[in-house]
């Protein structure tokens, strides 16, 4: 072996050179959505998509996107990628990402719900469905963007005609990928873009064999993202525990008795924002909806109505909360004054006595 002029062998690797040099990322959108994730995630600039794929960032493999919706490619030529994937031709590992919800193929007789691109055999359209079956088992990663593909979203309510379900709900919860990595979920109505690239990432370096496995909770979202809640991060947390609510919309104080559900929501939103750091729900003056939980949206329904345990919790911190507020005031009345020695004229009164020797 030869020593390099840096005093590396050449063909040894060093700490930080990554193990594996190319990834793919096929993103389908053709679940049921609207397509505002990968909207949403031109906005992210924590990482940006351009610095993910122009190299950027140090230590990260060349990635490679395919998403309709920000590919140059059109037609056969961007589904080309699609069909080398699944025979296995592609040259380089893939992260699988899907956004919008997965709805049932099984329960109708004829045609379908969602599709991507045509069988070369059939002619027939291929569906969501049996992407997911082909491309899954062999990608290193796979990763639900938004609420919709995370846990169903609007297109899982109760009544829907399409047996609408999150992607962990069709795999598996305790599913995992050739690397063995579990379904990482980055939920989000519409996902909040920096959470997306940042998650995106972590799995990048972790392919890269540069970070250990990803953290996650027991709904499968990031941890450093989703560990805490909307209030613990809210600028209006304090007037809660003051027992001082918002009653119209426009005030600064608490939202809850609006029907904001932060206290319970776990959403990183109020400390991120949403752009640039600018931005989040109730950071410009929303009430949360619950839009990153599983249960959305019918366990958060009416959204403008006082959630039911914000009804009792506001009336109990009621009870001793303007006592807080009280007190408070009077001590910010007595420190928000200068000491009565602060003056002029010819007498010192600041309690100074010379000593004498």
């Amino acid at each position: 072996m030869v020593a390099s002029t840096n005093g590396v062998p050449y063909g040894r690797k060093t700490q930080r050179e990554p193990a594996v040099k190319e990834v793919h990322v096929l993103w389908i959108t053709a679940g049921l959505s609207c397509d505002g994730d990968s909207v949403s995630v031109t906005a992210a600039t924590q990482p940006s998509i351009e610095d993910i794929i122009l190299g950027a960032i140090p230590g990260l493999p060349k990635v490679h996107l395919h998403n309709p919706v920000l590919a140059y490619e059109v037609g056969d030529e961007f589904m080309n990628y699609w069909h080398l994937a699944d025979e296995g031709r592609l040259g380089a590992p893939f992260v699988l990402v899907i956004e919008g919800s997965i709805p049932n193929e099984t329960i109708k007789s004829e045609g379908y719900w969602a599709a991507l691109g045509t069988d070369k055999k059939t002619g027939q359209p291929i569906t969501t469905c049996e992407w997911i079956d082909r491309l899954a088992p062999k990608a290193v990663a796979v990763v639900a963007a938004g609420t919709c593909a995370t846990y169903g979203g609007i297109h899982a309510m109760a009544g829907n005609p399409t047996g609408a379900m999150g992607l962990a709900d069709y795999l598996g919860w305790n599913w995992r990928s050739a690397a063995g990595i579990p379904i990482v979920n980055v939920p989000g109505c519409p996902v909040q873009p920096d959470n997306m690239t940042e998650t995106l990432l972590y799995l990048l370096y972790q392919v890269a064999g540069l970070a250990p496995m990803i953290p996650l909770d027991q709904e499968l979202r990031p941890t450093w993202l989703f560990g805490k809640t909307v209030h613990e991060g809210c600028d209006r947390g304090s007037y809660y525990e003051q027992a001082d609510f918002a009653h119209e919309y426009g005030s600064p104080k608490c939202l809850v008795r609006l029907g904001c559900w932060g206290p319970v929501v776990n959403c990183n939103v109020t400390k991120r924002g949403w752009m640039a750091g600018i931005g989040g729900c109730p950071n410009v003056g929303g009430i949360c909806i619950g839009c990153t939980m599983p249960g959305f949206p019918d366990k958060f329904m009416p959204f403008m109505d006082e959630p039911p345990g914000g009804v009792l919790s506001s009336t109990l911190i009621g009870m001793y909360g303007k006592i807080i507020r009280r007190l408070r005031g009077i001590t910010n009345t007595a420190v928000n004054k200068e000491p009565k020695w602060r003056h002029a004229g010819p007498e010192l009164t600041t309690g100074y006595h010379p000593t004498t020797y």
